[in-house]
């Protein structure tokens, strides 16, 4: 009778340690009813591990397993005797890194980090950047790389750090906040809330530290995708000869941050992206465009956050004469004019651009001739454009620096909302938002480059006025481009985007990716991102020469060469349009994909950015997530351990003492 006794007591002693305090133990029906009252999953950003031939940035778990580690505000980091998760503001985020970074003893307590959003931040701090002072300076096409474009850049994103980070999404933040809170009300000496972080890399598995040997042992795919080139109006392809000097517009569709998903880059360099596609659709509208004298070919290039992989991969296609840019001749550009940040020209009613000439040609001075022409012809809408200062060491980071490299002789402008740093307080931050972008200031330097395109491509080089208004930049479309790739809302479900291609996300992040398969120029479509999808789509269509027939649907492709498919994704028919409009695949020109496997090609000496390539790969994972749930103190773990001991001992010792008594007593009777 006492071991029973004794055993009920200990069973309910033991069944007193909580798994999680969450008061649902009642309702568990299920193994699964079971895990979601122990854990809470928590949602987030990751910061990924990425590599270059030389070693490895970005964050990993450090070795084969989760890491599990007691949850610690910031405010309290100074108290923590053990390895934690520290629970950090974006505020306050680039102390802590910084700290990390300065103090080895201090890092060696950090398990992990979680970043909690905040709104209306732009509005709070002075500014945070991760990336570099001067961003990629080593391509750049003069000396003074100390120069500091981005004076608030830290360089954090380009460290390891052998810790997971996340940034926190809303609903993560508030399912953590409501487990803390709930568990902190309930709290007992000795349980503790801890965080559980599944960003285990295949790279730190396998101990393939650097892009060469991970390409190697097939642990990481190269940083690249798809850029995306189109012609107004399309070029005769069949046509031997094509005499037309070729003037290129080009601009960046993808941008970088600290955390892979939560990449959106609206001002840097989104703004420009959207500006040249309003000023396509601006242009497109015009009769007449087979009668300029010059052939206007529009580049958005994906990859240039990262070595420049999209316009300098072009520039090679361009070399091979290759099936990608069938149509152009690299001899023939004669000008080109790069649409970069220009989001925040807005500044006390008046939307100011700066041209950033590299030297001071005759043909450059002929565009911004052009620019300032243009700029008259838009007086009432209260826009400036000046030349940047010539105390700058040069053009600011830029894909015309990969031009320069491979023809010094270029003629080319980048068109910036800045003259001598960043104005852009959030470069290459998951900050750089849609808060953070005006839309006049797009529509202005969309109207902008419209207008100089039309003058420059003239034969006639005193464009009449009522000419250069009817090129008018539809408004609505640049408001309708900005929620599609700069929000969550609408985003990519918007139906502008859902009228050319099914979306395979809501949420846009323009982070380059990786690149799945061998390089083409008819890739397979599942392999290449929304954006690049929507951009194809987009420029196909509004470069393309009306059919005399009416357009058919393209399920047994287009008869003619220089037609495309475009709309194919919506209704699986799709339209052939007559079009110029090619994919081009972006990734080092120190790769090479043979039998199935990338390989890293020597550095050519002839080739300056080539030589400087880091050769961006990125780690392979099984899975990513995080969870939190609480636990038990080792102390009381041992405590109950030696409790149960205890009361086992005395148990035995009841009973044998019982047996003697009992013994003695049957005797007697």
């Amino acid at each position: 009778m006492a071991l029973i006794v004794l055993s009920l007591f200990l069973l309910l002693f033991t069944f007193h340690l909580p798994f999680r305090s969450s008061g649902q133990s009642s309702s568990m029906e299920s193994v699964p009813d079971l895990q979601h009252t122990m854990y809470a999953s928590i949602e987030g950003y990751p910061c990924v591990r990425l590599l270059n031939l030389t070693g490895n940035i970005g964050c990993s778990n450090p070795g084969r397993d989760k890491v599990v580690a007691p949850i610690v505000r910031f405010g309290n980091v100074d108290k923590i005797a053990e390895p934690s998760a520290v629970l950090v503001s974006v505020e306050d985020f680039p102390t802590l890194f910084t700290r990390i970074s300065d103090d080895s003893r201090f890092a060696s307590k950090v398990s992990g980090v979680l970043v909690e959003p905040s709104t209306d931040l732009q509005n709070k701090i002075n500014g945070f950047s991760p990336d570099q002072k001067f961003p990629q300076g080593q391509f750049a096409p003069y000396h003074n790389t100390g120069y500091e474009w981005n004076p608030i850049g830290s360089g954090v994103m380009w460290k390891s750090y052998n810790f997971p980070v996340f940034l926190l999404t809303e609903s993560g933040s508030k399912t953590l906040q409501e487990f803390v809170t709930k568990n902190e009300d309930k709290k007992k000496a000795y349980t503790s809330n801890v965080a559980e972080f599944d960003l285990v890399m295949q790279t730190v598995k396998s101990g393939t530290l650097d892009s060469e040997s991970c390409l190697k042992e097939e642990t990481c795919l190269p940083l690249g995708g798809y850029s995306v080139w189109s012609s107004l109006p399309p070029i005769n392809t069949s046509s031997s000869q094509q005499s037309k000097p070729i003037l290129m517009t080009v601009a960046s569709m993808d941008s970088a941050s600290f955390f892979r998903d939560k990449t959106l880059g609206a001002d840097s360099p989104i703004s420009g992206l959207i500006a040249l596609l309003a000023a396509v659709d601006a242009l497109s509208h015009l009769d007449g465009l087979g009668d300029l004298s010059k052939q206007l070919v529009f580049a958005v290039f994906t990859g240039e956050a990262w070595g420049y992989l999209g316009s300098r991969r072009f520039l090679v296609e361009l070399d091979l004469h290759s099936d990608a840019v069938h149509g152009l001749n690299h001899g023939l550009i004669e000008k080109v004019i790069e649409i970069g940040s220009v989001g925040k020209g807005l500044s006390g009613g008046v939307n100011n651009f700066f041209a950033h000439t590299e030297g001071d040609s005759s043909t450059t001075n002929q565009t911004m001739g052009a620019l300032k022409r243009a700029q008259e012809s838009l007086l009432s809408e209260n826009i400036k454009i000046a030349s940047a200062s010539s105390s700058n060491p040069g053009i600011p980071p830029s894909s015309l620096m990969s031009f320069l490299e491979k023809n010094p002789a270029i003629s080319g402008v980048v068109l910036e909302d800045f003259d001598s740093v960043f104005v852009n307080k959030f470069y290459h931050s998951h900050l750089d938002d849609l808060s953070n972008v005006n839309s006049s200031a797009v529509v202005a330097a969309a109207s902008l480059v419209a207008r100089t395109l039309y003058i420059l491509a003239s034969k006639n080089e005193d464009v009449h006025d009522s000419t250069l208004s009817a090129i008018n930049v539809n408004v609505s479309l640049v408001e309708q481009l900005m929620g599609c790739l700069l929000d969550c809302n609408p985003g990519l479900s918007c139906e502008l985007v859902k009228k050319y291609i099914s979306p395979m996300s809501t949420c846009p992040s323009h982070y380059v990716g990786v690149i799945l398969d061998e390089p083409s120029s008819t890739p397979y479509t599942g392999y290449i991102n929304d954006v690049p999808r929507f951009i194809w789509n987009f420029l196909a269509d509004r470069t393309s020469i009306p059919r005399e027939t009416n357009s058919s649907g393209c399920q047994h492709g287009c008869n003619d060469r220089d037609e495309v498919c475009i709309k194919a994704e919506t209704d699986g028919k799709g339209v052939c349009v007559l079009s110029t409009t090619r994919y081009v695949p972006a990734y080092s020109t120190r790769l090479k994909f043979e039998s199935g496997v990338w390989n890293v090609l020597p550095p050519n000496s002839s080739e300056k950015m080539g030589v400087v390539d880091p050769v961006w790969t990125e780690s392979n994972w099984n899975s990513i997530g995080m969870r939190v749930y609480t636990v038990q103190n080792a102390a009381y773990d041992r405590l109950v351990l030696f409790g149960g001991i205890t009361l086992t001992i005395i148990s035995y010792l009841a009973i044998a003492t019982a047996r003697t008594l009992f013994s003695k007593a049957m005797k007697r009777d």
